[in-house]
């Protein structure tokens, strides 16, 4: 997107020069309102990023003037800050202000007005500087909006304590239309994708972005607390990497980067993300809490990732013993990458200078699993017997699922190929990065629609930090289909790295971090096909920063 003086200016919240008149008569004075609640973001210490969308009775109007207010709760003397600007149909009537010149670890509402209305009011605050005790985090990923209600997001928003909430990516969801993912749900019928159809078009996303913000759970979560965000695939198309995606047909979708840019533009547009000067996708960003730790949110998507292997195109059933061969191969090339040379650098001096200043965590907001996950085989877990009476009680695409995962097994092959499994070598690249750095790492992950806590190995079997990962707030997890047996104890039972795995609940961790210890509470909402629930804690697991790392993960 282009952005002239004027228009930066608006984005920024400082206003333009004085309009002409005609400028003025062209304003939109009509009626407007707020649909899609208010949002914060990508909070430092001095400043952060204020959200709302003006939506106009009339989708033909033009520009429309705003005003914006953010005051201290805590009532002290000065800091409060206003302004306005213009926002427009160029960028889908939604506004985004970089508020500078705050007070660190200050919290503080805001408010937006036009034409007579004004929004709900939000809530933010400005990340610590110096002596920081601890930092209380939301992570959440994977909302599928057919799928269930946003319950998990009505739990955060209910939080007692959160200092920002981390989404980890698949905010929104490609697909539309009968039949589609999400669309079996007992609540997909009042829960229909709008459009109904696979987005495309620069409308299309904006139409599902505008879609997703309009459901109020979601909406009192990016009330509750500045939110700091990653794209994953989904956001796109899925399974997307730098030139493609799984799910993107070039003869029939048409160019993958011009499909891409417009995925991106109208993430800019409706998120809370304080966008790269260049406006492409270079979302890689940090954060720093004070001197407890750093926060290094990683793009593994579409800067970068080579295309993925696929079990089904490069090792379909049947293939001989050099066909395999040949797959490791491909698998451990060192030159596969998720992130690329400039990111990688990126982080490695990160990482460097968090430790050198003596922040006890770094901290890594990734999409994917870290973890070396070979894919398990329910023979060797429970025998011949017990196999064919679990194959017996499920339903035939779970049979069919349950097959193609133990002729993997057999070959002691990786369970995601999406995830750094799938690229090895440059997930070893990170780890050399962390143990350089000489500080204590945890890595959170998402996409998987399962819960996680791994520790995580170098090749020379060292621990270089530990890993929790959320499960989705409604998409569906592989406890969804399979119903005869644990598939979370499945993969604790067989592979190492992991500790706790649970492929059923849906919800959120929320992450404590203390100079002593970090504390992961996995927190499951009762159900998402009812507004109706309960959260709990499922399971709570502590880790200890240790002269060399981190300490093997402790559960509570």
């Amino acid at each position: 997107m282009q952005i002239n003086r004027r228009r930066a200016l608006a984005l920024l919240g400082l206003g333009a020069a004085a309009p002409t008149a005609a400028q003025a008569a062209a304003r939109y004075v009509g009626e407007v309102a707020f649909k899609h609640g208010v949002a914060s973001g990508d909070p430092l210490a001095d400043r952060v990023i204020l959200w709302t969308r003006i939506t106009p009775a009339d989708p033909t109007a033009g520009e429309i003037a705003y005003t914006w207010t953010l005051n201290p709760i805590d009532r002290r003397a000065g800091g409060a800050k206003s302004g306005q600007g213009v926002t427009g149909p160029d960028r889908d009537w939604t506004v985004k202000v970089d508020v500078a010149g705050l007070d660190a670890a200050r919290a503080y509402s805001f408010e937006f007005k036009a034409n007579g209305a004004t929004s709900p009011m939000g809530r933010t605050a400005t990340l610590p500087k110096g002596p920081t005790k601890d930092v209380v985090l939301a992570v959440a990923s994977c909302s599928l909006y057919p799928n269930g209600y946003f319950n998990a997001y009505e739990a955060i928003a209910k939080l007692p304590r959160v200092d920002a909430v981390l989404h980890l990516g698949d905010y929104i969801y490609e697909y539309g239309g009968a039949g589609t993912y999400g669309m079996d749900s007992a609540v997909a019928a009042e829960r229909p994708h709008d459009p109904p159809r696979e987005i495309l078009s620069l409308a299309d996303y904006r139409v599902r972005h505008a879609q997703y913000k309009s459901d109020p759970q979601l909406q009192a979560a990016h009330a509750r607390a500045p939110w700091i965000v990653v794209w994953d695939d989904h956001e796109t198309a899925n399974d997307s990497y730098s030139t493609g995606a799984q799910n993107h047909q070039p003869q029939t979708e048409g160019d993958w980067n011009e499909r891409k840019a417009r995925a991106i533009k109208a993430y800019y547009e409706w998120m809370p993300i304080r966008e790269p000067a260049d406006g492409g996708a270079a979302i890689n960003r940090s954060f720093s809490f004070g001197d407890l730790m750093s926060l290094f949110m990683l793009e593994t998507r579409l800067t970068a990732r080579d295309q993925q292997l696929r079990y089904d195109r490069d090792l379909p059933e049947g293939a001989d013993q050099a066909a395999v061969d040949a797959f490791r191969v491909k698998l451990t090339d060192p030159g596969r990458k998720m992130m690329g040379q400039v990111q990688e650098a990126w982080l490695a001096e990160g990482l460097k200078r968090s430790a050198a200043a003596g922040q006890v965590w770094q901290v890594l907001g990734n999409e994917v699993l870290m973890a070396n996950i070979p894919v398990a085989s329910l023979k060797t877990a429970f025998g011949e017997a017990r196999t064919a009476e679990i194959l017996a009680k499920e339903s035939e695409s779970a049979r069919k699922r349950l097959g193609q995962i133990e002729r993997l097994a057999a070959l002691d092959l990786p369970y995601g190929l999406d995830m750094w499994d799938g690229y090895p070598a440059d997930r070893e690249r990170v780890y050399d990065a962390i143990k350089a750095s000489g500080g204590h790492a945890i890595v959170l992950a998402g996409d998987s629609h399962a819960f996680w806590a791994n520790e995580l190995h170098d090749k020379g079997a060292r621990r270089v930090a530990v890993e929790f990962g959320t499960t989705g707030v409604t998409s569906p997890g592989g406890g969804d289909t399979v119903k005869s047996f644990s598939l979370g104890d499945l993969y604790a039972q067989s592979a190492k790295e992991v500790v706790f795995c649970d492929q059923a609940a849906k919800g959120f961790v929320l992450l404590t971090l203390s100079r002593e210890e970090a504390k992961a509470e996995l927190m499951a909402v009762s159900t998402i096909v009812s507004r109706t629930f309960e959260t709990r804690v499922l399971k709570t697991f502590r880790v200890k920063p240790e002269a060399a790392g981190v300490s093997a993960l402790i559960e509570a």
